[in-house]
Parts: C-alpha cells; sequence; structure tokens
C-alpha cells in the first residue's frame, strides 16, 4: 500500500493539469515504475511480486481516487500483461517479456478497437499474414490508448485472411516489432490524459508474437475479467473521490450554520448509498472470479460470463450516478471549476464509463444468452 499510496499522491498533484493541457500523466507513471507497480503481477519467478486480482483492484481504485486517467492506464496495462501470466507460460518469447516487464517495468497499450466495428472486440477486420517464421498485420486501430507513450502493445486480429471474423488471435508485441501512424486525435470531454489516439498500426515481427490459445479463450477466461473488475474499480474510485468532497462540503455548510444540516445532504446520502452499490457488486463478481480464477469450465459458463460481462454495465452506471449525486449534493460549489469542491472533473471522467465498449452494445449481446440462463429460486442460488 505504501508503494501504491506514493504513486496516487503524485498522481493527485498532477490530475489538473493532465486534465487541462490533455496530456499524458508521465509523472504517476514514472513513479508507478520507481515503485515497480507496472511489473507487480509478474510471477514470482520471472522477477516480479505475483500480486494478485485483489492487489490490482486495490490498486485501480486508489489511483482512480487521484487521478482517473492515470487509473485508467494502470487498469488497461494490467489487463494486458494478466493475458501474459495467465495465457503465455511455455512460449520462451512471452516468458522473456515477462521478466522485461518486471525487470525494465515496461507500460503495455491495448489495440482492441478497430475501423468501424467500434467496440465490438470479438470481430477482427485485419488478418495475420505470413508463415510459421514471420507475420504481418496491418490495422486500422482507431483507438490505441496512449500507444505513443506505450513500450509495447497487445492486439487482436483474425487467425489468418481467410478465417472469419470471429476466429481471432492475440499478439504481444514490443516497439521493434510495429509502426504507428496517427490518424485520429484525442480532444473529448474526459479520460484526456489517456491520450487514446488512432493510429495505422503497421506490425512485421516474428511469429512467436501470437499467443498459442485462441482469443476466444483468452477473452473469457481472462481478458473480459480482469478487465471489467480494473475498470470498474477505478470508476468505483472516482466516485468515491466525489463523494469526499461533497462529504467536506456538507461538513462545512453544517459547521457554518450552527449543525443544521443543509437540504443538499440528502443528495449526499444518495451518492453513499450508490457508492456502497457499485463497491459491492465489484466485491461481488471479484469473488466469484477468485473463487474460480483456474476452474476454465466455470469461467466460460453462462451465468459468469454474464454476470462478469454486466459488472461493467452496472459499475459505470451505478459510478455515474454516485458522482452526479455528489455533485448535486455540492450544488454550485461542485458545479464550479475553480473551488475545493469542484466535481466537474470526476463527472467529466466518469461519464467516459458508460461509452466505453458501449452499454447499449453489451445488453444487445447479452439479451439472447440471458434468456437461456436460469432465474433464481432462492437468495442463495
Amino acid at each position: 500500500m505504501q508503494r501504491t499510496a506514493a504513486v496516487a499522491a503524485l498522481a493527485a498533484a498532477d490530475a489538473e493539469a493532465v486534465d487541462r493541457e490533455g496530456r499524458f500523466p508521465k509523472t504517476a507513471i514514472d513513479a508507478a515504475r520507481e515503485q515497480k507497480l507496472l511489473g507487480m503481477q509478474v510471477p514470482v519467478e520471472f522477477g516480479g511480486f505475483g500480486a494478485t486480482i485483489h492487489d490490482i483492484t486495490d490498486v485501480c481504485y486508489t489511483l482512480g481516487r487521484s487521478c482517473a486517467s492515470t487509473a485508467m492506464i494502470f487498469a488497461m496495462h494490467q489487463t494486458k500483461v494478466a493475458c501474459l501470466v495467465r495465457h503465455g507460460r511455455g512460449n520462451p518469447y512471452m516468458e522473456a517479456l515477462m521478466r522485461r516487464i518486471a525487470r525494465e517495468q515496461l507500460l503495455l497499450a491495448s489495440s482492441t478497437t478497430e475501423g468501424q466495428n467500434g467496440g465490438n472486440v470479438r470481430a477482427s477486420a485485419a488478418a495475420v499474414d505470413g508463415n510459421d517464421h514471420e507475420i504481418t498485420l496491418l490495422r486500422d486501430a482507431t483507438v490505441i490508448s496512449y500507444g505513443a507513450e506505450a513500450d509495447g502493445l497487445v492486439t487482436v486480429a483474425r487467425r489468418a485472411n481467410e478465417a472469419a471474423a470471429s476466429d481471432q488471435v492475440l499478439l504481444a508485441l514490443v516497439k521493434e516489432d510495429y509502426a504507428l501512424k496517427r490518424t485520429v486525435g484525442w480532444e473529448t470531454l474526459g479520460m484526456r490524459g489517456t491520450c487514446s489516439t488512432g493510429f495505422e498500426l503497421k506490425v512485421s515481427c516474428p511469429s512467436d508474437r501470437v499467443f498459442r490459445e485462441p482469443y476466444d479463450r483468452i477473452h473469457a477466461q481472462t481478458m473480459t475479467p480482469f478487465a471489467h473488475l480494473a475498470w470498474s474499480s477505478a470508476w468505483a474510485g472516482i466516485a468515491a473521490a466525489a463523494v469526499q468532497r461533497a462529504q467536506r462540503f456538507i461538513r462545512k455548510a453544517a459547521r457554518s450554520s450552527g449543525g443544521q444540516t443543509p437540504p443538499a445532504a440528502a443528495h449526499f446520502t444518495a451518492a453513499r448509498m450508490s457508492l456502497a452499490k457499485l463497491r459491492a457488486v465489484i466485491a461481488a463478481n471479484l469473488n466469484a472470479f477468485v473463487t474460480h480464477e483456474y476452474d476454465e469450465r466455470a469461467l466460460t459458463s453462462l451465468d459468469f460470463q454474464s454476470s462478469i460481462t454486466l459488472l461493467k454495465v452496472e459499475a459505470s452506471e451505478l459510478a455515474v450516478e454516485t458522482v452526479m449525486s455528489a455533485m448535486r449534493a455540492c450544488g454550485l460549489s461542485g458545479y464550479r471549476n475553480d473551488g475545493e469542491f469542484t466535481i466537474g472533473r470526476h463527472l467529466r471522467d466518469v461519464l467516459s464509463a458508460p461509452i466505453m465498449i458501449n452499454n447499449d452494445r453489451i445488453l444487445a449481446n447479452v439479451a439472447t444468452a440471458s434468456l437461456m440462463s436460469a432465474v433464481p429460486t432462492s437468495l442463495h442460488d
């Protein structure tokens, strides 16, 4: 926790400038490197700390309270590292990359958004081409968060030119393996420091950069659970920071009025309630994942996949609700951008949560599967 606190303090001090200038939170990420947090999940045998998903989500929550962009960058990076840790063993390149992440504290970016597909991660247009030794890939990567600042990236593609869009593989690349050509800028309402610019991604590298397992298994067992748990924890941190500001505002208002609680206190109560719900839904899904972390059958079950997928929807909506209630508790003081109780940045950042892999797309995709799932007959099912 001391390592995380040191990074969070620097992230908080730089958060306003990162947001205002729309720049990468270099100070915070450099601090994370210094504290060895970027490689914390790498197994001890490869030089890391062997951190668990509980450790990762705790860091995401703490960083979310300080700087949303830093928290989201950390969450995305750790999701990619999780793919290496859980699916890269036995591949000398993947194992060497884990050692490099632990030793050099490399930062991995994520490239899953492509062309007109938006956030449809389970369908790829670009395909891997090549042979058993060398491969190439040309991808219209309309979003690569912090792509220009990363030391490597993890991307998904069709297995081959003749493969179906859903027949995908995952690649783990270092800078020497690819070139980026900027195509789309990043001038957004919030999460400005993630620098999620669009690029043409041109890959030319040895074939061992491709994970041996098909992407559908990696997606179900690791990518989705880690991403949704880490993102949700970061959003919960943003919400907690907003609630804390609202609490300070209500306390100050009560002191200045002789102890009389202001009418806006009702909105603070609502914020506390929705934050409690948010933390509870994350904890429930976190515990479910940890219980079955290495049970492939359980992780790919309809119930687990529906729950972990819908976590993203529930958490993002609850986070927005929480921050909005906190702003209403603070009134004009929360709406202003120049006071100690401002919540504008928190609201702008958290509004990205329902849009990032759009909730409407997720709900539409889950609807059919949910029809096949039994409705619980007791509270303990």
